[in-house]
């Protein structure tokens, strides 16, 4: 008898360590998962070409801005603008260079 009720009060310790365990995992993946949310937002060319201009690294924009201008067949054109209020944190092609329309050219901290 004294056996049995030391092997289930060892067994309540157990479960509760991994409650305490499981409930530790669920916050943390919460935490990462805000922190993720609240990251820089990508920002994607919709068109192909040459690139001429692009914004500078910390600039701050408004939902609009124009980002990225392309060389097209009809001359200068805006190639990504920015689709959130924002501090820009990267700027991922460089003037001289080729982006294709779908393709990350900036990220934006809103």
């Amino acid at each position: 008898m004294l056996l049995v009720k030391g092997v289930d009060i060892m067994l309540k310790k157990v479960f509760i360590k991994r409650n305490v365990l499981l409930l530790g995992l669920v916050l943390l993946l919460a935490c990462v998962g805000i922190a993720y949310a609240a990251g820089s937002v990508p920002q994607t060319a919709s068109l192909s070409g040459t690139v001429v201009s692009t914004v500078s690294t910390g600039a701050k924009v408004s939902e609009g801005a124009v980002l990225v201008q392309v060389k097209t067949i009809a001359g200068t054109a805006p190639a990504a603008r920015a689709n959130c209020n924002g501090t820009v944190v990267a700027v991922s092609v460089a003037p001289g260079s080729s982006v294709s329309a779908g393709q990350v050219v900036a990220q934006i901290q809103p």
